[in-house]
This record gives C-alpha cells, sequence and structure tokens, in this order.
C-alpha cells in the first residue's frame, strides 16, 4: 500500500500542461540538477529540479530548439517537432573540455586579470540591455533539519509541528509562488503575487519574493546582511585575485572564460569561487560563488552557495539571467538546517512602457484567492516539477494541519500542557485553549527578584488573558501585575488592558493603571538587573525613583502610508520617595546616595513635593519613502534607507494640583542611517526640543537624558545613551540640542589590521553632544569594537570613552553586554 501510495505521489507530481518534459543525466546516469531547459532565442525556460526532472511549457505544436545548458558540461540544442503533448525528451550531457592557452601560461600576467578589466568596463552597457522589463517569477523554497535536540536550554522543541521523523529529521519549509514582476533599475520594483503554497499552512502566504533575492553581480555590490563585493565591481582588484582556468565555446561559438575568484583576506565580504565571462560582449554567463558566514556577519550562517545562469537570445542580443539558486548550511545551539532556494526568471519583455502608476510605494501585493489555487493550477504553472519527497510533504504536512487544527487533537494536547505543579507557583504557568485560541499566563516570583534602595529586594508576579487571532494577527489581552518591596513594605499593583485591532494600520489601543515606583526619567535608562548588580555588589545608588498614581490611556495607528500618530492621556498623582535600605551583600564603609537625583547626599529633602497632574502627548512619526508589502493578513511597511525618519511631538502638561506644574513643550527627532557602499553604515540621530511656560515645573516632567554611570551597555547601537554622562545633571525645562552618530565600519578597517581581523569584529567611532542653555555644551568622543564574542556568539562590544564639559571631564570603559535585554 505504502508502494502505491508513493508511486501516485511520484506520478502526480509530473501531471501537468508541461508540454515537453523529460530527465537530464550525465554520461554515467547520474541525474543533474539545476540543469538550465529553455526554447532558443525566447525567454521561455525552466530548470530541472533535485532529481535531474524538468518540465517546459510550450503553447502550440510545432518545431523548436530546445537548449540545456549547465555548469561543467557541453550545452546541448536538440531540434524537435512536436505534433502531440506531453512530448517526452530525455537528455544525456557531456562533461565540457575547458581549454587553456600557450599565452596563458608564458605571459607574465594571467589572462584572467584583462577579462575581468574588460568586463568592468563593459558592464553599464550589458546592464542598461536588461534595464527595464516585465517577466514572471517563480520561486521554491525549501529547509531541511537534521538529529534536531530534544530540547535547547531546558524549552522543548517538539516536533517542528510534525515536520520531524523518529530520528528528528525533515524538512522544516517547502513553499512556492509564482508571481509577475515589473522591474526598472536600479531599484523599482512591483510584484505581484498570482499564487501562493506553503506546505502545512493553509493560508499559503509565503514570504518568498524576487525583490530579496535580486542579486546583480553588475552593480559593485551584492546585498546581503552587509555589501558584498561584486568580482566586477569597480574597485574589485582591491579585494580579489583572478586566474583562468580554461575557456570554451558554446553552441553558439561564444568563447565563455572560466575565472577563478581568490580572495584578498579571508575576512572581508567577498565571495570565491566561478565567473564565466563572454568574449568580445563580456557579459555574465554564469556565477557560481559561495559566501561565508563570517564574511556576512552572519555567524549562524555557515556557508552559502548561489548560483546564476544566463542564456542568449540572438535576437535581442541579450544575455538574460534565466534561474538562480541558493544553497545553504546553517547552525546553532544543537539545530542544523540546510536548504535550497529556487528561481525561474521567464517570459521576459524588455523596456516596456510602463504607466505612471506602475511603481508607487507598494511594491508587492496578493491576487486574490492567490492561496486557494489547487493542484491542477499548480501543475499546469509549476516550471521546475516536485521531487517525491516535496510532493510526499505537502500531502503529509495537509494532513497533519487537518488534525492538528481539530479540536479533539488540540484539546488533548493542551490537557497534557495544562498540568498544574506546584513548584509552578514560583516560576511561571500557562493555561491554554489552543482550539479558541486563548491563554492565562501566570509569571512567578522567582526570577523576579531585583534590589533598589526604595524597595530593597522586591518581587512581582503577574497574570494576564490573551486572545489572538491567528488569520488576521489581532489580539486582546487582560493583565495585572504585583511588585512587594521588603524594605518599604508596600504592595503596588498595575492593571493593564490591550488591543490590536488590525494589521492593516496597525490600529493599537491600550489602557492601564495602578500604582508604580518608577524612574523619573520615563525611558528607564538603567536597567533592574544592572541596577540591582550595582548596588549590592558596589553600593552604586543610580536608580532614582519616585511613587506614581495613574490611569494612563494610549492610542496609535498608521494615518496614510509613512506617517503614523501615537497619542497617550495620563492622570496622576506623584509623591516622593526615600531610601528604605543600606543593605548590600558587599559590604563596604560607602554610604548610598539619597534618592533626589538633585542632592545626592542630602537624605532628607524630598526630589518632588507630592502633586498630581495630567499630561496629553501627540507624536507624528514620518518614514519618507516608505515602501509596503499588501497581504491579505496585513501591511508590511519596509522602512527607506535613504530617507530619514522624522518624528515630532507636542506635549501639555495640565490641571495641575498647581498651575505652575503646567507647561508645554514641543519637541522634533530625525534619524538616519546612511549606507557607505562596502565602508560600513554612519548611523545619526538628531534630537532638539522646547519647554513653554515651564519655570516652575515638577522634575518628574524635566527633559531627561539618557546617561550610563554603570559602564554596562545593552543596546545594539549608542545612537540615543551618553555613555559616561551622569543620569540627571543635565537635565532640563528649558531648550535643547542632542546629537549621537555612530560610524560603524562592517569590517572594512579592522579586517585590513594584521591580528585585529582575527577577530572578526567591527570599529565603531562615535560622537554625542548635548546642548542646553546657561551650561558649557557636553561631548562625548568614543572608540570601540562591536561584534565580539566566542563562536558564533557575537554578543559582545567594548568601547573607550572621554567626555568634555568644561574641558575634560572624564574617561571610561563600557561594557557591552546585549544579552541582558533578553534577562531583564
Amino acid at each position: 500500500m505504502k508502494k502505491n501510495i508513493l508511486f501516485l505521489l511520484f506520478f502526480s507530481s509530473f501531471i501537468s500542461n508541461a508540454q515537453i518534459k523529460g530527465l537530464v543525466t550525465d554520461d554515467n546516469n547520474i541525474s543533474l540538477p539545476s540543469v538550465t531547459v529553455f526554447i532558443e532565442n525566447s525567454y521561455n525556460n525552466t530548470s530541472t529540479n533535485e532529481k535531474g526532472f524538468y518540465e517546459l511549457n510550450v503553447k502550440k505544436a510545432g518545431k523548436y530548439i530546445v537548449v540545456f545548458q549547465y555548469l561543467g558540461f557541453k550545452t546541448k540544442k536538440i531540434p524537435v517537432t512536436i505534433d502531440a503533448f506531453p512530448y517526452e525528451l530525455n537528455i544525456k550531457l557531456v562533461e565540457e573540455n575547458f581549454t587553456l592557452n600557450e599565452v596563458v601560461i608564458n605571459n607574465q600576467e594571467d589572462p584572467a586579470k584583462q577579462i575581468i578589466r574588460n568586463a568592468i568596463a563593459a558592464k553599464k552597457e550589458n546592464s542598461a540591455k536588461t534595464a527595464k522589463y516585465n517577466a514572471d517569477f517563480y520561486s521554491r523554497g525549501l529547509m531541511r533539519i537534521k538529529d534536531a535536540p530534544k530540547k535547547i536550554l531546558g524549552q522543548d522543541l517538539g516536533d517542528f509541528e510534525g515536520a520531524l521523523d523518529s530520528t528528528r529529521t525533515g524538512i522544516l519549509y517547502l513553499s512556492e509562488t509564482v508571481s509577475r514582476l515589473n522591474f526598472q533599475k536600479p531599484d523599482k520594483m512591483k510584484e505581484t503575487i498570482v499564487a501562493s503554497k506553503v506546505s502545512g499552512k493553509d493560508n499559503g502566504f509565503s514570504f518568498n519574493n524576487a525583490a530579496g533575492v535580486d542579486f546583480d553581480f553588475y552593480e559593485n555590490y551584492i546585498t546581503f546582511n552587509i555589501n558584498v563585493i561584486s568580482p566586477i565591481s569597480d574597485n574589485a582588484f582591491n579585494y580579489y585575485k583572478f586566474k583562468i582556468e580554461g575557456s570554451f565555446y558554446n553552441e553558439d561559438k561564444q568563447q565563455i572564460n572560466k575565472i577563478k575568484i581568490i580572495p584578498r583576506r579571508d575576512t572581508e565580504p567577498v565571495v570565491e569561487g566561478y565567473i564565466y565571462i563572454v568574449d568580445d560582449s563580456w557579459a555574465i554567463y554564469a556565477v557560481d560563488v559561495n559566501l561565508k558566514g563570517y564574511r556576512m556577519q552572519t555567524p549562524a550562517l555557515d556557508n552559502l552557495v548561489l548560483k546564476q545562469s544566463f542564456s542568449y537570445n540572438k535576437t535581442d542580443n541579450i544575455w538574460t539571467k534565466n534561474t538562480q539558486s541558493l544553497d545553504f548550511i546553517a547552525g546553532m545551539l544543537g539545530i542544523n538546517v540546510s536548504g535550497k532556494f529556487t528561481y525561474v526568471y521567464s517570459n521576459f519583455e524588455f523596456e516596456p512602457k510602463f504607466d505612471k502608476k506602475t511603481f508607487t510605494h507598494e511594491v508587492l501585493t496578493f491576487e486574490k484567492d492567490s492561496n486557494k489555487k489547487g493542484d491542477s493550477f499548480w501543475n499546469t504553472i509549476r516550471p521546475i516539477p516536485l521531487t517525491t519527497e516535496e510532493s510526499t510533504d505537502y500531502v503529509k504536512k495537509d494532513s497533519i494541519q487537518t488534525l492538528r487544527k481539530s479540536k479533539t487533537y488540540l484539546d488533548s494536547i493542551d490537557k497534557k500542557e495544562n498540568k498544574f505543579h506546584v513548584q509552578q507557583i514560583l516560576s511561571s504557568y500557562n493555561y491554554k485553549n489552543s482550539y479558541k485560541n486563548t491563554s492565562i499566563n501566570y509569571s512567578g516570583p522567582l526570577t523576579s527578584l531585583r534590589f533598589n534602595t526604595v524597595q530593597g529586594y522586591n518581587l512581582s508576579a503577574g497574570l494576564s488573558y490573551t486572545k489572538r487571532n491567528p488569520d488576521d494577527r489581532t489580539y486582546t489581552n487582560f493583565g495585572t501585575k504585583f511588585n512587594y518591596g521588603f524594605a518599604e513594605t508596600k504592595l503596588r499593583m498595575i492593571a493593564d488592558f490591550s488591543k490590536k485591532f488590525n494589521n492593516h494600520n496597525n490600529a493599537f489601543l491600550a489602557i492601564s493603571g495602578g500604582s508604580e515606583a518608577t524612574q523619573f526619567n520615563e525611558k528607564k535608562p538603567i536597567s533592574d538587573i544592572v541596577n540591582s548588580i550595582s548596588s549590592l555588589f558596589f553600593k552604586n545608588n543610580y536608580m532614582k525613583l519616585f511613587d506614581k498614581n495613574f490611569v494612563k490611556l494610549s492610542y496609535s495607528q498608521e494615518v496614510v502610508n509613512g506617517f503614523s500618530v501615537y497619542a497617550n492621556f495620563d492622570y496622576s498623582e506623584r509623591k516622593p520617595l526615600f531610601n528604605n535600605t543600606d543593605f548590600t551583600i558587599i559590604k563596604s564603609d560607602d554610604l548610598y546616595t539619597s534618592n533626589n537625583p538633585l542632592l545626592p547626599l542630602d537624605n532628607l529633602t524630598p526630589a518632588i513635593v507630592k502633586h498630581n497632574l495630567a499630561k496629553g502627548k501627540i507624536t507624528g512619526k514620518v518614514n519618507f519613502g516608505q515602501e509596503y508589502w499588501t497581504r491579505p493578513d496585513g501591511k508590511f511597511n519596509i522602512p527607506n534607507d535613504k530617507y530619514p525618519v522624522l518624528y515630532f511631538t507636542y506635549e501639555k502638561g495640565f490641571a495641575g494640583s498647581q498651575n505652575k506644574y503646567n507647561f508645554d513643550y514641543l519637541g522634533a527627532k530625525i534619524t538616519q542611517d546612511f549606507a557607505l557602499g562596502n565602508k560600513g553604515h554612519l548611523g545619526v540621530n538628531v534630537t532638539a526640543g522646547k519647554f513653554f511656560n515651564a519655570d516652575n515645573i515638577s522634575f518628574v516632567d524635566y527633559k531627561h537624558f539618557a546617561g550610563n554611570q554603570t559602564r554596562i551597555g545593552q543596546t545594539n547601537d549608542y545612537l540615543n545613551v551618553f555613555n559616561l554622562m551622569p543620569y540627571y545633571t543635565n537635565s532640563t525645562n528649558d531648550a535643547f540640542f542632542e546629537i549621537h552618530s555612530e560610524y560603524d565600519d562592517k569590517g572594512f578597517i579592522i579586517n585590513k589590521i594584521t591580528l585585529l581581523n582575527k577577530l572578526k569584529s567591527n570599529l565603531i567611532l562615535g560622537y554625542h553632544n548635548l546642548s542646553v542653555p546657561n551650561r558649557t555644551p557636553y561631548h562625548e568622543f568614543s572608540a570601540g569594537l562591536d561584534n565580539l564574542g566566542f563562536g558564533k556568539f557575537k554578543i559582545f562590544r567594548l568601547d573607550y570613552v572621554r567626555s568634555y564639559q568644561n574641558g575634560f571631564q572624564t574617561d571610561g570603559v563600557i561594557f557591552g553586554l546585549k544579552f541582558l535585554n533578553v534577562l531583564d
């Protein structure tokens, strides 16, 4: 029975209207994957699958020349006359004979150098030939996992929704898309998804798309996590050595040169492998390169192989990319993943007359019911036939999904996972109703122990209820959190409600209220865990708190593409707090500073006087040039790095218990990350603001700046923080101007320095400035290394910082511990 099922799956994967189909092998009858198959002088093409099978759609019977092209093998052209369909055409390819002329041996300069120079000189002309087009696009992604661990860091991994067999090996992800492209260089694209399919997901909305894999070797850079240098970039000889390994003539008597690409330095963002260049035209015939993960600063990636194949159209005199593939191996924490993504470009229409409305900020959209296409549709349009393994996975995952979405199955799983154990009173407990998509979550006090001088040791516990709608990715949440300070002997509670209404304009409502001991700086620059360690072990009391009883209402949404509004209103009672403990683990004769941020040696004077105030605040955010995807389950915004992001804010304090507490505030911020080619990134954050009618407002409402006296950094970048500035010495109720900038070389400089290049790290140069009235401006200069760590865990950063205000102020080393964000 099993054999019959497998036979049916195998047979059904080749039932289609593809018309021309067959198997491609070598002389030893070994099947050849990723062979490009196309009709001569047309843009009708496909590729063989992993087992060497192909399907090529033709519109009508007649005479054709079918071309089979594969790196390392002779291109074969087969004339066929088709009277009836389907037409079977099985082919054997013969290995290519590469010749190396004697001049190569005798010449002191390898001819590869001149070929590459010619390719660089001609790349603008060759690139221009494919600068505007319409085309059909097909993508298939397959990811496998092997010997997956059952647990990571104590967390059960499960069976990945039925993907794993008894050896914990299987297909993690299988997806296909068919789309129509409109493209104009350098970066205008409109992609319409005609059909989308994801194994085991009935919504079928794949993230496979053409824009994310538009790797153009005619450009100077190939964009991954960082810009990778193209072997025919303008400055290619600074990064590569080249060696000719031979040449051959294709069926059109064109000489194809095989050039080996050799990186000059191992740690730089470079490729290695081969590029094939057509003699005379100097166009790209094919690319076969690999990229190491550490070279792209993607530690989890071990290796990625990128292949591209181009075909020649005599009628148009154009070499066109027809197929592309990405094969990769990645792994971390015992999870080893491999995968292959295959892409087919076909039916090109060059130099179309695009309508003015063709290219908008909407760069990707899905046709109606694109995820509802049945097997008959896919068997007709799919250019690469499924393998038996892939066909089996679709059937298997669809069956598993049907089972696992049933109420009976979900209830049985919940019954097992919802079992309560006494020790969970201290840790955490989750109760789920998976069929109704609801959950009740309890967070216990075991991991919440923290310390500050006001509350002493304090513990927190919380309870929340969540209802999710997975189809449109919205949710509703109710929750409450309790916090008890042992030195203060006081229990505080906060209750909150939040709701995400939709995923198209991201409308979001939040209501909260209760009592909390909170920092004067509402952005909470000092994390609880860092403050606890700093206080208990070094007797440094940096966190300054006040008592806040409040009710708060917040609402946000995107009004139009690229423009979002965030509004909130809160009414609060503010009261001063004092130190209630001098406890420390490491005994010291030093005294804790007071809880008054302005009078650190005065334990009697309160930082504020008890008062009430209402505040309203509205912030607009403008993402200039923002692009987006439109999917049936929502809108996905894509920031445009070419333009800055602008924020503008108006805040009003009113209804104060005394009129002096009322105020008005206007502020603006602009941020941008400048891409500097292969030379790194420059991040800039400029903020300015001005208070009005605020001479005697509460210190709570001052503009406070993110200082850092702990010498610990927790963020990925320092574009919002002064690393040596005391937290409240420059707080203001007047005007201010603040600038942060960081240059990240992405390895451009470090990779060229002996010994330092072994670290595979990034050089970071920073400058920070703060100006407020009646004070000398504050300056910081810094130099550091990021992307430090061991193995694949690059979670550390180290910076030397020097500050000036009224001359030299201080210097110090900042230890970046990014993993602390997870613990806090």
